[in-house]
């Protein structure tokens, strides 16, 4: 089944020039001349690149079916992340290229979703938020606020963030997975 121009929605995923894209803005236009046509921002589910395009209204692409699946992060052997399913406890290996920015934030037992699309893995979600150790940073001075500025710190699993300059080692951070700030000291 097909999906049509007008049943374009945010979040939907279709087949493009044989690639997987997920539809992150679209609009309707209607010019006083011409034929009405569909304009497209589109963020592609293997690189992370941003298009954008434009269809006509009668035109029909092919949805993309990405399964998403939860898993278990067990452990790095050294080239690969070794993942077991949460549902059939199957264990699997996912590439350092296929799990991206991820591995900054990265924890041993970790859940993480695993979406993927014709049985390759086109992407990696961690939750929003991780909690995570401080190994290295300088030491905090006395009268030292959480307001302005900041010193970087080095996390257990080896991403250096900017903290406040109350942070010490050894202080167990809520970090956002998404833009790789701090949040709050746990």
């Amino acid at each position: 089944m097909l999906i049509s121009t007008s049943d374009f929605r945010t979040g939907l995923t279709v087949e493009v020039d044989n690639d997987v894209y997920q539809i992150i803005e679209f609009q309707h236009v209607k010019p006083g001349k011409g034929a009405a046509f569909v304009r497209t921002k589109m963020k592609n589910m293997r690189t992370g690149a941003v298009i954008e395009r434009t269809f006509n209204p009668n035109e029909k692409l092919a949805p993309a079916r990405i399964e998403r699946q939860e898993v278990q992060y067990l452990y790095n052997d050294g080239e690969n992340y070794n993942v077991m399913n949460m549902e059939t406890f199957d264990q699997f290996t996912i590439s350092k290229a296929d799990m991206g920015d991820a591995v900054k934030w990265l924890k041993e037992n970790m859940t993480l979703t695993v979406a993927t699309y014709n049985g390759q893995i086109i992407g990696v979600d961690l939750p929003n938020v991780v909690e995570l150790a401080v190994v290295e940073t300088a030491p905090g001075i006395k009268g030292d606020t959480a307001s302005g500025g900041g010193k970087p710190a080095t996390l257990e699993t080896g991403a250096v963030i900017t903290v406040p300059f109350f942070v010490n080692v050894g202080d167990v951070l809520q970090v956002d997975t998404r833009t790789g700030s701090y949040v709050k000291r746990v």
